[in-house]
Formats: structure tokens, sequence, C-alpha cells
């Protein structure tokens, strides 16, 4: 009985063995994977399947995140022209690292009439574009009162 590669790489495959270890438990067995996976499992050879450091569910979800966030994008506007584009990923680092920055920047936005959306890849409206409209609503109010309120001193 002559062993090919494919089956050495099958039962390699199968039981994450070596090319020598598989080369041996087919030659064992006469070319039979059955009874070479048996023969290994017996000479406690089959070693389990190792997944990559990558290959962990809480950094495959993470890698999902980072992946929309990078199809997402930040845009601020003033009178449709586009003041700042940045993807999302990016605004919530710099969120992270400086909040101050980012709250004092939005502020600062809002008050100067500036349109904040979130636009997804997918053109999906969401729902934070609605928050963004009421607090614009709102902060115009607010410095519409106070511009009235310098001009009548």
């Amino acid at each position: 009985m002559t062993i090919n590669l494919e089956q050495i790489d099958e039962l390699r495959k199968r039981a994450n063995v070596s090319y020598e270890d598989a080369k041996n438990a087919l030659e064992e067995s006469e070319g039979n994977l059955i009874e070479a996976l048996i023969y290994l499992e017996k000479q406690n050879k089959i070693k389990p399947e190792k997944t990559p450091f990558s290959e962990n569910k809480f950094i495959r979800k993470i890698k999902i995140i980072i992946k929309k966030g990078n199809e997402s994008k930040l845009i601020i506007k003033k009178n449709d022209v586009v003041v700042l584009n940045l993807c999302l990923t990016l605004s919530v680092i710099i969120t992270v690292v400086v909040p101050p920055l980012v709250i004092a920047a939005l502020i600062f936005a809002l008050a100067t009439n500036h349109k904040i959306r979130i636009q997804k890849k997918d053109t999906e409206s969401c729902e934070v574009n609605n928050i963004f409209d009421k607090m614009s609503v709102v902060v115009n109010k607010v410095t519409t009162k106070i511009n009235e309120e310098f001009k009548t001193e």
C-alpha cells in the first residue's frame, strides 16, 4: 500500500500531528485513515487544535467593532460644507484621549449652528443623529435668547 501526500495532509489536519507521525500512523494502519486516527489516539499523539490569539471570541468582536467604526463617519457640516470628516474609530480614540477638548469642540460646534452626523457605510440612519438634532435645536434656542438679551442691553 502506497501512502500519498493527500492522505498525510488529511491525517495531519484531523489529528494535528507532524508529517512523520501521520506517515507512521498511515503505514501502521495500511493507509486506512480511521485506523490511523485510532492508532494516534492510542499513542496519545493527537493534539488539540490550537486557536491562535486572533481567533479568540473577544478579539473577533473587537475586530468587528473596529471594522464598523472604520466604515462609519463622524461628519460635521456648516451650511452643507463639510468641516470635519473622521472615521468613527478615530473619533472614539480622540474622545478617550482628550475628553475635555472633544466636549468643548462639541459645544462650540452646536453653538455655531454646525450639523453633527454619524454616517454609516450603508447610509442607514443612526438614532444618535436624532439626538444631535434635538441638542442642536435646544442650543439654537439658548443662543438666540442670549443674542436677544445682549441686543436689548
